[in-house]
């Protein structure tokens, strides 16, 4: 029974009324407000993050990113390994559409090449007369699509004859671009990987240490605590120094995803047992456990929702740390081996200074790291903000 505040003179009982008010029924809200009342929580996170900019287009780059690595073969103008002998560190070309106030459509203009005997560095001068246009979805190099059966159809190709080098050369003369795109498969991959692992070993240790406590919880932290103690960069580099140099690509690989999968699992593992210490003692826990709930159904389904929007925020944070660590040791030649590619053994070619002051393209491959630790980070932002019930 509610109560109005009635009127100077006015009877009491005019506005006393034996049905309840309920001032957010349904009849009284707008469509608006039903919408928000009726509204799933996913779809509740969702509105919120769209309201995001930064975090939605992040999130349109990535997905950008992860659908380009399934087609790499078919978007680089060349195959991975590809040479050109007479075009070995050769400057990016830049893409014209006008010659001398005249469209013609995407060109490159041909080069020369001589050789100055003073350094012994190639010198590539620009043939304002020789317009090579583009062709695109034409027959280029030939490769096998994901091992799978052959083909040779490219997005982009350089007329016959001509050569088409966005990014530059290599030092043995192997297309930049086409070397990226390559790269990415591994390099976007094998954080994705590394990071499920790592979040399976931290929330079932961390949700058995933060949930039983006691001995097992005592040995756990000791265990984190040896491994965050040593310095990152030298366990990196002692694991992976141990993969036999007889393995094959893949197993090396899914090596390097392991060694950085189980060396990422415990600041998470941290996390989950903090907070499932604190969680554990609420009353829906107990009314689990009363019921009759095992205790790997109370972590799963009770527990681990709780503070998903830290578990989200972990997990966007770990995937770029992942490709940072996977590019660091490619790059200090622990990692990966050829013939994989990945970002990080691309920026092996600009280990030396005199090589980036005389071909500083060779560093265009951190471009991409930039620019995806960034998205990673920009997202990961957006959705902890999106799934955070307090804001």
């Amino acid at each position: 029974m509610t109560m109005l505040l009635p009127e100077p003179g006015a009877p009491l009982a005019h506005y006393v009324s034996d049905k309840p008010f309920d001032p957010m029924s349904i009849e009284a809200m707008t469509q608006k407000q039903s919408d928000i009342y009726e509204a799933s929580q996913l779809r509740l996170m969702w509105w919120k993050f769209k309201k995001h900019r930064i975090a939605l287009a992040s999130l349109f780059f990535l997905a950008v990113a992860y659908a380009m690595i399934a087609v790499v073969e078919f978007l680089a103008p060349y195959n991975l390994q590809t040479r050109n002998v007479e075009n070995i560190y050769a400057p990016p070309q830049a893409v014209h559409l006008f010659h001398e106030g005249s469209l013609v459509g995407p060109f490159v203009y041909g080069r020369t090449m001589t050789l100055d005997m003073a350094t012994l560095r190639r010198v590539y001068t620009e043939d304002r007369n020789r317009i090579e246009p583009l062709r695109f979805f034409c027959r280029g190099d030939s490769y096998r699509f994901w091992g799978l059966f052959e083909a040779d159809r490219h997005l982009v190709c350089p007329a016959e004859g001509g050569t088409f080098f966005l990014f530059g050369t290599d030092r043995l003369g192997r297309d930049v671009l086409s070397r990226m795109f390559y790269g990415a498969r591994i390099s976007l991959t094998i954080g994705l990987l590394g990071v499920t692992m790592a979040f399976v070993l931290g929330i079932v240790i961390g949700g058995l240490a933060g949930y039983h406590g006691g001995l097992f919880d005592l040995i756990v932290q000791r265990v984190i605590e040896v491994l965050q103690s040593i310095p990152s960069i030298p366990l990196w580099m002692a694991l992976a120094a141990i993969m036999p140099v007889t393995w094959s690509p893949i197993v090396i690989y899914l090596g390097i995803t392991c060694i950085l999968g189980l060396l990422d699992w415990t600041g998470l593992a941290r996390a989950v047992r903090s907070k499932l210490l604190a969680l554990r003692e609420e009353d829906y826990v107990l009314a689990a456990q009363l019921m009759g709930a095992k205790p790997a159904r109370i972590i799963g389904r009770h527990l681990v929702p709780g503070f998903l929007s830290h578990l989200i925020a972990s997990a966007t944070m770990s995937i770029p740390a992942m490709i940072l660590g996977e590019t660091a040791l490619s790059f200090l030649g622990l990692g990966l081996r050829p013939p994989i590619t990945s970002w990080g053994i691309l920026l092996t070619e600009a280990r030396s200074v005199s090589v980036i002051a005389f071909y500083p393209w060779l560093l265009i491959p951190t471009i991409p790291v930039v620019l995806v630790i960034l998205a990673f980070n920009f997202l990961g932002d957006g959705l902890r903000d999106a799934a955070d019930p307090y804001k």
